[in-house]
């Protein structure tokens, strides 16, 4: 039964983007371990589950359980379900710590997102998750990133190159146009928060877009065109996510042994694409 490990932060990782992932491996029948920074459950982000909080009135305890906005930018019924499962699952509730990692015991390597800087910067910082990126590359490992997975990959800089593990691959990630979108829209109606959808800002000077995380992962590739995006409206929209059985909404990008993906409405044909790659 081949092992995949999926690292996650204490709190704030995308659901759909690690549930869905977990539910589609193991219904392949793939093992999944989880790792945490200290061996303690992790939660995901509970805005993206609920949808409360992302609405103007989602500062009022009485009214945000109330979501409107929130129903459509969290995660869809599939992943809510897929997500419930997971909770109550045993990896889930006994990860390993992240100094535990050990590339060699696991067969693959899938890196989910998330967005809220809050949780998600210890995650995408870390420097052990970076040397476990780095030995995934190295022992030729199928390794899948998605959304802000592709960053921490991207800032995983091999010591014997000098380069990024992303250098001379093709890869997507979330794109400055999803980024934008999202974010544009939060400021209004989440006006207490309003850089929930930037896990980074940019600097004074740093032109705009510029600490995005397809603007970031570009800048680690060989070329900028090694960064793949689609111009089908479908797969662009933000609005249409794949199932199990419908991939036209989804965008994916596959290099040898590297999957990589945009966001959650790629997810399901992502941790396909994956899983895939484990059972090969």
């Amino acid at each position: 039964m081949p092992t995949a490990l999926i690292p996650v932060p204490s709190r704030d990782s995308d659901p759909s983007e690690v549930a869905v992932s977990w539910r589609v491996l193991t219904d392949a029948g793939h093992r999944v371990v989880f790792a945490t920074p200290d061996g303690a459950k992790a939660s995901c982000d509970e805005l993206m589950v609920t949808g409360e909080g992302l609405d103007l009135w989602g500062a009022v305890p009485a009214l945000r359980r109330f979501p409107l906005l929130g129903r459509v930018l969290r995660a869809d019924p599939v992943a809510r379900s897929a997500h419930a499962a997971l909770v109550d699952d045993p990896a889930w509730n006994s990860p390993i710590r992240w100094p535990e990692i050990d590339i060699a015991a696991v067969d693959g390597l899938l890196l989910p997102g998330g967005h809220r800087a809050r949780g998600m910067r210890e995650y995408l910082e870390s420097p052990v998750l970076r040397a476990a990126v780095v030995a995934a590359f190295r022992r030729g490992l199928p390794v899948a990133a998605v959304c802000h997975g592709v960053l921490l990959a991207a800032r995983s800089v091999d010591p014997e190159t000098g380069r990024s593990v992303l250098h001379g691959r093709k890869t997507t990630a979330l794109t400055w146009a999803l980024e934008r979108k999202a974010w544009q829209v939060a400021r209004v109606t989440r006006f207490w928060d309003r850089d929930y959808y930037r896990t980074y800002r940019e600097e004074p000077g740093q032109p705009d877009g510029y600490m995005s995380v397809q603007q970031e992962v570009t800048r680690a590739l060989a070329a900028p065109s090694d960064f793949l995006d689609t111009a089908d409206p479908v797969q662009r929209s933000g609005r249409v996510r794949d199932r199990l059985d419908d991939e036209r909404p989804a965008f994916v990008v596959e290099d040898g042994q590297y999957v990589s993906a945009r966001w959650p409405g790629d997810v399901h044909t992502f941790a396909k694409r994956f899983a895939a790659k484990l059972q090969a």
